[in-house]
């Protein structure tokens, strides 16, 4: 252990409060490596262990609370967490090739005065784009339309049409916008605890046996939350409108672990299926944005109506409070909404907006979100039910808090730093090189679940069908 953890131990001590943890609860930990791993202007590396070690730490306490034994110690190195981050940048096919991770026309465009992000990789969402710029998809003969066009007036056009972008503002502009101040006044985690019925399922081997997670999440964040909650005993069903079409060069990472199911929530038969499913599940897991449940007939108020007992957890991009609270949004949008984009740029001296070196928003979201699944699952041993909810804006507040990073300048990894974390798994296409999931419950080896695959290949039951 280094001699200069402790800022890294007082931060993932207050994170372990904001999640409705008691210190003398909270397992053993030790962090190990390097502070600096991926060049940034902010304290990435910091974040992937924090949040990485406060999701393990509590899958820890849920094993411990479950059996009724002391707590096992947790480790967390911080190049593995870090290099975690960029999982999907790392993940390599042995012997096929795996699909571009972004659309050719995603990504940064300069207007006329200042810069905006089209986010494209949804076919609905890059035909709402190129509607309103009113060209085909040609990235010069965007370029030229988005040169024309104010970046807010744009940003707001894009929107209305159902699509997503997000105009390039400093961290002052973003902390007196409207919903930077919405969002700086939510907690991290925002909880809400109800009395239930007492949760006394058979003692488990891993912290999360036995557990059945319908998953309504997508792309990353939601992902990375169902994932780790799987990689620890956890059944995750991941449910997806019939059709769906997912970023294919996210599935052989986002579906690891998991069975796979097609329901349109809004056909009666479908539905009834769901309802089924959700009569038996433990926790439900959405990373719809606001009002998208209720729309469903799934807000709290219904879901605690009917399922008394259940855990929800639920994520989106701008937070649950303010004029946005119901905007479509992505990690790569949201650093650029809050200034960490425009902050980027003004530390590295460039010409263009200068992001973080990984979807670092997403990532660390997934874990907290995941450390607030396992303490509601702990609380549910003593008869509390609780709804736990984040978002990538309020995880982008605590990174900029963090201070920016000593050493921006730090190297890019190399193939040999990233080598030890490796390991290489079966998958739909082939097999996978990829980033094994971090933080160590000792004497414990994660499970790898079902095989990553495409959507919908599975029967809308639980167990192995």
């Amino acid at each position: 252990m280094r001699d200069d953890d402790g800022p890294d131990r007082e931060l993932i001590a207050r994170l372990w409060r904001e999640a409705g943890g008691a210190a003398a609860a909270r397992p053993a930990l030790t962090l190990s490596g390097a502070h600096e791993v991926l060049p940034s202007a902010f304290a990435v590396t910091t974040l992937a262990a924090a949040s990485v070690a406060l999701a393990t730490l509590a899958a820890a306490e849920l094993l411990a609370a479950r059996t009724g034994t002391e707590p096992r110690a947790v480790h967390v190195d911080r190049a593995h967490a870090a290099l975690a981050f960029r999982r999907e940048l790392y993940a390599s096919p042995v012997g096929w090739e795996m699909p571009p991770l972004w659309d050719p026309i995603a990504g940064d465009y300069a207007a006329r005065d200042g810069w905006i992000r089209l986010h494209t990789n949804y076919a609905h969402h890059r035909g709402a784009a190129l509607r309103v710029l009113g060209v085909a998809a040609e990235r010069d003969a965007v370029a030229a339309a988005v040169a024309r066009r104010e970046r807010d007036a744009l940003e707001q056009d894009v929107v209305d049409a159902g699509g997503c972008a997000a105009a390039m503002h400093g961290l002052d502009a973003w902390r007196a916008h409207p919903q930077g101040r919405a969002v700086a006044a939510e907690p991290l985690l925002a909880r809400s605890t109800i009395e239930a019925p007492r949760w006394r399922p058979a003692a488990p081997s891993l912290p999360l046996d036995g557990v059945r997670i319908l998953d309504l999440t997508r792309v990353i964040a939601g992902p990375i939350c169902t994932g780790f909650l799987a990689g620890w005993g956890a059944e995750v069903l991941r449910v997806d409108p019939p059709g769906f079409a997912e970023v294919p060069a996210l599935l052989p990472e986002t579906t690891a672990g998991k069975r796979r199911t097609f329901l349109d929530l809004r056909a009666p038969g479908d539905r009834d299926a769901f309802d089924e499913l959700l009569r038996a599940a433990d926790v439900l897991i959405a990373g719809y944005r606001g009002g998208a449940l209720a729309r469903l007939g799934l807000d709290d108020a219904q879901l605690r109506a009917r399922h008394p007992a259940l855990v929800v957890a639920t994520l989106d991009a701008y937070g649950w409070t303010g004029p946005w609270a119901a905007r479509r949004g992505f990690d790569s949008l949201v650093q650029m909404s809050c200034g960490i984009a425009a902050r980027g740029q003004e530390i590295y001296g460039g010409a263009r907006p200068h992001p973080l070196p990984a979807q670092a928003l997403d990532h660390a979201t997934g874990y907290l979100l995941a450390a607030g699944v396992c303490r509601a699952l702990t609380e549910r041993l003593d008869g509390r039910a609780t709804t736990v909810r984040a978002s990538l804006a309020r995880t982008a507040a605590l990174l900029v808090a963090l201070g920016e990073s000593d050493d921006p300048r730090t190297p890019q990894p190399t193939a040999a730093d990233v080598e030890p974390w490796l390991e290489e798994v079966p998958t739909h296409w082939g097999a996978l090189r990829r980033v094994r999931q971090p933080g160590v419950i000792a004497g414990l080896d994660t499970m790898r679940g079902a095989t990553p695959g495409p959507l919908g290949t599975h029967r809308p039951a639980w167990g192995s069908a």
